[in-house]
């Protein structure tokens, strides 16, 4: 049985809000009423394209409990149940509010520069095996995603991870003040969201606003081979913070002994407080065993079982977007589809090339790489995206197919061997590579949300030759396409 998230009354007295009617129980909480489900507290935010106000009688007929509101909406009879209020984005931020306060478990915030949702799912995922386990689901980690995250909070749950995500300074302040993580982890401080910040020390500075929603004596997880490392420790211990370092330097808490790279994971050796451990990791690049080094301190700090965790990475599967690696069936063979096409910055770019790098192709394939524009990036765009002709070449990558502006620098710096074809956006893009695909490639695709590269991985997607009574796409490492 779904368990209630909010009664009518507990709603209201949370939102300081009225309601229309005191007999109904949310079991979910949504902002879009096309993904409402049965039961669910549909919450009508005024968006900057969008009102939700317009969409209530919708989310009611498809079974939502109730709506909370700021106005009568069109549409709807005067008995729906309600849940009136002056301002409903504040009145979700206060359900949120309620919903923290209420939970009795430990609870882990993470930010970074890159890998937050990454590093999230595997926190969930190690975490899963050792109690009840709540993380917010994709990557809503913004000024509404954070207070939604927070509003479907069970009760009940022994661990919750909320992923923490900014592209201002002052962003994180307010959102982990609603989370107040008492293990707050900050995967690395890299070159993202530079149209916004003067400096990388900056990009730090506001990362470090992580800590000002904790408690002292809560723990600050940090990356010690980052060149900023001493300045989020200070920000960390003025907040009575402890902190605790991963990476390869001396001093690290969770410190990398050792790793072998392999085309579709890692084994690693590493000292977790001074504790030797071996284990395998699941996902491929020196990146992601950074990231685990990670989990592993901040699944320690919470009171869990470390080495379960480390157990636990041998199985973890790739999020959506951030790595998943499927068979497409062509006539004559197949092909490898590595989709990385949710997100990217500079350093993420260059650690998945290095991942296609380690890839093995099939006879006669090749490695192939599809990227779209890394946004954000202000006057060192240009500069930035000419630059990953090194990493490129450096991984021995044998075409790069380019769309966008600014990968246009990229393609001009190319050596003209490597030049597979550039476009204007993804879309032409998608049809020019999907035509000169063969059986052994192995096909990186990666950019921006908004240079959407996804319309590669439909496209490639879509060349898959089965028939309609076969099975779905076979995926690498049990990730399914």
């Amino acid at each position: 049985m779904t368990p209630i998230l909010w009664t009518a009354e507990d709603a209201a007295a949370a939102t300081r809000g009225r309601v229309t009617d005191s007999s109904w129980r949310a079991t979910g909480v949504s902002i879009d009423s096309r993904t409402v489900q049965p039961g669910d507290l549909f919450v009508a935010i005024q968006g900057p394209s969008f009102d939700g106000h317009d969409f209530v009688a919708h989310a009611l007929a498809v079974g939502a409990s109730a709506a909370l509101v700021s106005r009568a909406p069109v549409g709807v009879t005067d008995n729906a149940p309600l849940l009136i209020v002056d301002d409903t984005l504040a009145a979700l931020a206060d359900l949120g509010r309620v919903a923290r306060r209420r939970m009795p478990g430990r609870v882990i915030g993470v930010t970074g520069s890159v890998g937050k949702t990454g590093t999230k799912e595997v926190l969930r995922h190690c975490l899963s095996a050792q109690g009840r386990t709540f993380a917010t689901e994709g990557s809503l980690n913004n000024h509404w995603g954070v207070p939604l995250s927070l509003a479907r909070l069970p009760q009940d749950r022994e661990y919750a991870v909320f992923e923490l995500g900014m592209n201002h300074a002052g962003e994180l302040t307010p959102l982990s003040g609603l989370v107040r993580p008492e293990v707050a982890v900050i995967t690395t401080v890299e070159a993202a969201h530079l149209e916004f910040f003067a400096t990388v020390e900056a990009i730090a500075d506001a990362k470090a606003e992580i800590f000002t929603g904790m408690a002292p004596g809560g723990v600050a997880v940090l990356n010690h081979d980052n060149p900023h490392f001493v300045r989020l420790s200070k920000a960390a211990r003025d907040h009575g913070l402890r902190v605790l370092g991963f990476g390869s330097h001396d001093d690290s808490d969770a410190r990398l002994i050792e790793c072998a790279l392999h085309a579709t994971g890692s084994t690693v050796t590493a000292l977790i407080e001074g504790e030797r451990i071996q284990y395998h990791l699941a996902l491929p690049g020196r990146h992601w065993v950074m990231n685990s080094l990670a989990v592993l301190l901040a699944v320690r700090a919470t009171g869990g079982d470390h080495a379960a965790a480390a157990d636990a990475l041998a199985n973890v599967t790739p999020v959506k977007g951030r790595g998943t690696r499927t068979q497409i069936r062509l006539d004559q063979g197949v092909f490898t589809l590595i989709d990385e096409s949710y997100n990217a910055s500079p350093v993420s770019v260059a650690a998945s090339i290095d991942v296609l790098g380690a890839a093995e192709p099939g006879m006669g394939g090749r490695r192939i790489v599809a990227l779209g524009d890394m946004r954000e990036l202000g006057g060192m765009a240009d500069t930035l995206h000419a630059e990953l002709a090194t990493p490129l070449q450096r991984a021995r990558i044998d075409s790069v197919y380019c769309c966008g502006p600014h990968m246009r620098r990229l393609w001009e710096n190319l050596p003209a061997g490597m030049r597979g074809h550039y476009a204007e956006d993804s879309k032409t893009l998608a049809a020019l590579l999907a035509a000169e695909l063969r059986s052994g490639d192995v096909v990186l695709v990666k950019g921006s949300a908004g240079s959407r590269m996804g319309l590669v991985v439909e496209a490639l997607g879509a060349l898959d030759h089965r028939t309609e009574n076969s099975q779905p796409p076979a995926a690498v490492n049990g990730q399914r396409g």
